[in-house]
């Protein structure tokens, strides 16, 4: 006993008298004051009744004796029918938290005798005990936000409806079983006291014939070199929990047994032998499909929450990623340039971006990564911020990329890759381009001729050793490079006709003369035109630059 107010000594023993709401008895020692009682699983007297609040009362003593003390439940604590905040407790003094229907408590001190007229009273038989138990299933399934309370409530309504003394509820894992309640008439049990060993229980699982019934051999000797007879338990009774469909019982009990069970109902006895009489089996096949309902409805709840956190996550990757395109590009002086890219789910494996790497020279990136969702969008994203930081590098661009295709190479061991367009355009006209893999830029001249940029070599991060050449060309005042991603080529009407690279190639060439904005805007209005609207299944990426020097 701990110490307390009353001194070194501490408090007489004490004992509660606890009847549940399904009239099982249980006298449960106070052991420690504070002694608290409450829904909470961690509470000294845990009361399975979804009403109670979860720290309810709590039991202390001075050096006057015990009393109880309300710790701002909602529906209170009475004392003999007196609705009390603290009060001293006596030998007798009955303790109920806020119905009738609910539990009921005696306290007793040592070596005194309880009246008679303190004592619950139990009505009905053991058949209305029963329906009670089945009741404060039914409610805890109402009220509770908490899958274990309920289960432990089915538990504990399955101990008063087959009057065992002891049970589990065990859940299919990786090949085994975890047991997920452990409980007995008293309270909470250790998931080691099941005796029985759990592979047992699963060969029986699974090589059950009646889908919502089971049993095993209890002269098997697989325990530790004994039979479960050994064990002096001289009742069993098991029941398998089932994957409930959104149908009837009726349904849901035609099913077959093999992937359909997702764990098993156990219960024991030392004592008593287990009362099945008197729709007890049915009450108990009930309790079991409820336990199985709570646990599909439990799975189907946990996969909405994960869906709402994976979407949460993509609106992040997808506010990062759009805060990494460019804000503003140049639509005047010598180098002027639009873009846009559109990602056909949340996040893209699409990016661009245009800047000035130095006085004279700007740069410009288009890159496409395999895949789809945020990993591709974070490569996208590692590719944009190595190719435009390369300038800088003072690394000629063949080095570059080179040293760009090593790394990603190193990391995803060829499984990721990217095919990329990169060049730097000089305010004297000169350009350098290296196209990885990527679909053929277009350079449209201002004369009017349309020409390809085809590949200089495979994609990014494909092969340890590629070797990917930069080309050369001087442009002309007037000309525009038009850089996309293969989102536009492949681009599907509802006929699955695909926009092309023909069709794209006639758009640039009816533009000549057109600004960089203009060019960009015809292109996607032309493409808008084209789908009509039909859901595309890559991203759209397009950068156009246009050269005008003063």
């Amino acid at each position: 006993m701990t110490e307390d107010r009353a001194g070194a000594r501490g408090p007489r023993p004490a004992t509660l008298l606890v009847t549940s709401p399904s009239g099982v008895r249980t006298r449960v020692p106070v052991d420690r004051v504070p002694f608290r009682i409450g829904r909470l699983g961690a509470n000294d007297l845990v009361l399975r009744d979804s009403r109670a609040s979860r720290r309810h009362a709590e039991i202390r003593a001075d050096a006057s004796g015990y009393f109880i003390r309300d710790l701002g439940s909602t529906y209170g604590v009475t004392v003999n029918g007196e609705r009390v905040e603290s009060a001293p407790l006596r030998s007798g003094d009955r303790i109920e938290f806020g119905f009738a229907d609910s539990y009921s408590v005696v306290f007793t001190l040592a070596d005194e005798t309880v009246p008679p007229a303190a004592e619950p009273a139990l009505t009905g038989g053991a058949g209305l005990q029963k329906l009670r138990a089945t009741l404060e299933v039914a409610r805890a399934l109402q009220t509770s936000l908490s899958t274990d309370e309920v289960l432990r409530t089915v538990v504990d309504a399955a101990l008063a409806v087959t009057g065992c003394e002891r049970g589990f509820l065990l859940l299919c894992r990786n090949g085994g079983l975890d047991t997920r309640v452990a409980r007995s008439r008293s309270g909470e049990l250790s998931p080691s006291d099941l005796r029985v060993p759990a592979r047992m229980l699963l060969r029986a699982l699974k090589e059950r014939r009646d889908f919502l019934s089971m049993s095993f051999d209890p002269e098997r000797t697989e325990c530790g070199g004994q039979t479960i007879a050994d064990l002096e338990l001289r009742s069993v009774v098991c029941v398998p929990l089932v994957r409930v469909r959104t149908g009837s019982v009726e349904e849901t009990a035609a099913l077959t047994p093999g992937n359909d069970t997702v764990g098993l109902l156990y219960m024991d006895s030392r004592v008593n032998r287990a009362d099945l009489s008197a729709g007890g089996r049915e009450l108990l096949t009930t309790l079991a499909l409820e336990a199985s309902t709570v646990l599909e409805n439990a799975r189907l709840l946990e996969e909405l929450w994960a869906r709402q956190r994976y979407e949460q996550e993509l609106k992040i990757a997808r506010d990062i990623q759009e805060s990494l395109l460019p804000r503003a590009l140049p639509a005047e002086g010598w180098f002027r340039a639009a873009g846009s890219s559109a990602p056909s789910w949340q996040v893209g494996g699409d990016c661009f971006d245009i800047r000035q790497t130095s006085q004279t020279t700007w740069a410009a990136l288009v890159a496409d990564v395999s895949g789809k969702g945020v990993g591709a969008a974070l490569l996208s994203s590692l590719l944009e911020g190595m190719f435009l930081a390369a300038p800088a590098s003072c690394l000629t661009l063949e080095e570059g990329v080179r040293r760009v295709n090593a790394f990603l190479n190193e990391r995803t061991a060829g499984e990721q890759y990217a095919t990329v367009f990169y060049c730097t355009v000089e305010r004297g006209g000169r350009i350098q381009w290296i196209n990885a893999g990527h679909p053929p830029a277009l350079l449209a001249h201002c004369n009017g001729h349309v020409e390809k940029l085809p590949a200089t070599g495979v994609p990014i991060g494909l092969f340890e050793d590629a070797v990917i050449r930069p080309q050369s060309a001087v442009l002309q005042p007037g000309d525009r490079l038009v850089i996309y991603t293969d989102g536009v080529t492949e681009a599907m009407n509802g006929a699955r006709e695909t926009f092309g690279i023909r069709r794209l190639q006639e758009v640039v060439a009816r533009a000549q003369g057109a600004s960089a904005r203009e060019l960009h805007d015809r292109i996607l209005a032309a493409l808008d035109a084209f789908t009509g609207g039909a859901e595309q299944h890559d991203d759209v990426t397009l950068a156009v630059i246009e050269y005008r020097p003063d």
